[in-house]
Formats: C-alpha cells, structure tokens, sequence
C-alpha cells in the first residue's frame, strides 16, 4: 500500500471503535497523532487502557510504531460540570423520553473535534479521524454523518483550514468493525482489541467474555457483543 504522506491526528480513547480507526489510520497516514479526552466519564479507565494499546503497539506492529507520534491528553472537566448524563453522573442507564439513551453527553463530539482541530491546526496534521457511526449506534445526533460533515465546514471556514474529519466506521455495523480490523492488522488485532480495548460505560473490567471486558449489560456492550457475535458467525 502506498502511504499517504500527510499528518492524521486519531481521536483515540482506547475503546474499540477508535483503536480500529487507529489501525486504520496507521496503514493510511506516514505519520500518525492520537489525542483524548478527560472529561470525567465514569468509565475513566479507557484512559488507562489506551495507554497500554499505544505501547502495546511498537512492539506487536512495529511498522505501525514507526508512525505513530505525539500523543495528547486533554483535560476537559467543563463538560461533567454542565452534564446530567449517565456518563459521567452516577445515574441509572436508562433511555429518556425523546428516544436517546440517558448517556447521551450534550455536545461531546462537537467539543471533541474543535479541540481536535486546534491541535491538528497546530501540529500541521491535515486529517482529523474519528470513531463515529451512525449504522450501529445509540442514537447520539453528534455522530451523524451529517454532523460531522458541518463541523469540517464550520471548523474550516473559523480556522481558514483545509481540515479533513475522516469517519472510517460511519456505515459499518459493529460486525463489519470487527471484520475491518482483521482486515488491517489479523488475528493480532483482534486479540489486542479484545484484551486491551475498554467499551463498557460502567468501567467494569472484572470480568472477560468472549468478545472482551465489561458489564455485559450497558449499550455500549450490547453492541460490541452482538457484533462480535455476527462476526464470528461470519
């Protein structure tokens, strides 16, 4: 394959979603940036977790070492602060009375990628990618295609930029996630996105089913598990 020769930056927590599209990016870009957030999310592990993966990644990918820079952690407490979702409150995962799930963090992605922006502006990376899709998905409005689509142009237009907000996942099934990153990276992939991955909204790592760690019963694992599921009947 031939590499593209500009700079990505990854939205990278350390769940499953964004470990693909880091995978993704790896084979992609020639040099390749990973950013995340603090925002008090109950779930803060994934912070942990994707430490891990970025060292983990050098040595089972060496190729992939090669490429892989700066990584940023961004301290965003605003959003816990203005919030009353499950995410990041001690409340009870429940879907409220206009269809969304009670995870649901007002204007996370949106904050998310102008922050991403900023740093891709500086560090003179032209593409932002991120872990958003709308094919298997909770709903959330911020991870819409169309969402997206107007943050590049209003990011853009207030930046003066030529930012480019890559969305590998957007019509992939969790199923066809999991196939993408056999695809990129084997049967190493998979075992490093099922051990060292972190999906579940409660943090809950105590417990390790077939398809990785988590409560089991949170969206965020339902979906992960059926899609594991369909892809292993593939």
């Amino acid at each position: 394959m031939t590499l593209n020769n500009e700079k990505a930056l990854v939205l990278f927590s350390g769940g499953q979603d964004s470990s693909v599209c880091l995978a993704w990016a790896l084979s992609k870009y020639e040099r390749v940036e990973t950013v995340s957030f603090n925002y008090g999310q109950r779930h803060v592990i994934e912070l942990e977790c994707r430490r891990r993966i970025l060292d983990l990644i050098p040595i089972q990918f060496p190729l992939w070492g090669e490429r892989l820079g700066k990584d940023h952690l961004i301290e965003v407490p605003a959003l816990s602060q203005i919030s009353t979702s499950a995410l990041t409150a001690d409340q009870e995962i429940t879907i409220d009375p206009d269809g969304l799930p009670t995870t649901f963090v007002p204007g996370r992605n949106i904050i998310f990628l102008s922050l991403a922006a900023a740093i891709a502006y500086q560090r003179e990376a032209r593409h932002i990618i991120g872990g958003m899709c709308e094919t298997d998905f909770s709903g959330y409005p911020d991870c819409r295609d169309d969402s997206v689509k107007a943050m590049q142009v209003a990011l853009n237009l207030g930046m003066d930029a030529r930012l480019v907000i890559e969305t590998p996942l957007m019509w992939l099934d969790k199923a066809e996630t999991w196939a993408l990153a056999y695809a990129l990276g084997q049967d190493p992939l998979i075992q490093l996105i099922l051990e060292e991955t972190h999906t579940c909204y409660l943090g809950e790592r105590s417990v390790r089913h077939s398809w990785g760690y988590g409560c089991g019963e949170c969206p965020a694992c339902v979906l992960r598990k059926r899609g594991y599921e369909r892809y292993m009947e593939g």
